[in-house]
């Protein structure tokens, strides 16, 4: 079956030797931001030493949600350096489901650990960029997934003049909105007082560029899949 994708030609243009550079670079990329995503995931998990309260729980689950699930979630449609790339377009979009399904369910989990700690310490709700950003975020992840939702079954559209291929379109460009606004999200929880509490000097810098890598390799394997090259029919 012809897919509705047409993917940018990798290295279109180089020699042949320019290609393989080009091809081992981004793969080296991509296996990075895999690398990145999970090692921040660890790091962030050890740090909050989870179960010594309430709040301990919420980096936890937000780390597990944003930094591994929904990047493995779109890491997995990569021709470079993916775990999954043997695997078919239907088993991809299964476990891109999966993966998708865990962020609003760790991340909503996150959140009611969040509200119970300030409720415990009778703190205000919604009073840092990090804790708006965080609530936007999930927001804008529940609007997804009804996007995913659409594109998965286009005929609960009825009355929608949109084609699967516009869906599609629509899709990946809110998923990297969402992506980018996460991102965003977890660089401003390096300015809590917990973690400059728990994290200081030159590691404090290391930990607040390296949420940016993976986001830039996700932006560039969305936009370079989809958004340049896309035939969009009406």
């Amino acid at each position: 079956m012809p897919s509705d994708v047409e993917y940018s030609p990798v290295g279109e243009g180089l020699g042949m030797r320019d290609y393989w550079v080009y091809v081992w670079l981004r793969r080296a990329a991509v296996i990075a931001a895999h690398v990145t995503g999970i090692g921040l995931t660890l790091i962030i998990s050890m740090l909050s030493r989870p179960g010594t309260s309430f709040f301990s729980w919420h980096p936890v689950c937000m780390a597990v949600a944003y930094c591994f699930c929904m990047t493995e979630g779109i890491l997995l449609f990569s021709a470079e350096g993916s775990p999954f790339c043997f695997k078919s377009r239907k088993n991809k979009v299964c476990l891109h489901w999966f993966c998708q399904a865990l962020v609003l369910i760790l991340a909503t989990t996150g959140l009611c650990f969040m509200v119970a700690s300030k409720n415990v310490s009778e703190l205000p709700h919604l009073v840092s960029w990090h804790s708006v950003l965080g609530v936007s975020t999930l927001a804008a992840t529940v609007l997804q997934a009804a996007f995913g939702i659409c594109v998965k079954f286009p005929k609960l559209l009825r009355r929608s003049s949109s084609s699967p291929p516009r869906l599609k379109l629509y899709h990946a460009t809110c998923g990297l909105v969402v992506y980018l606004l996460a991102t965003v999200t977890v660089v401003m929880a390096m300015f809590s007082d917990w973690f400059q509490a728990t994290v200081r000097g030159v590691a404090w810098w290391v930990f607040l560029l390296l949420p940016l890598f993976p986001a830039l390799v996700v932006m560039n394997q969305i936009t370079n899949a989809y958004l340049p090259r896309k035939k969009i029919t009406s």
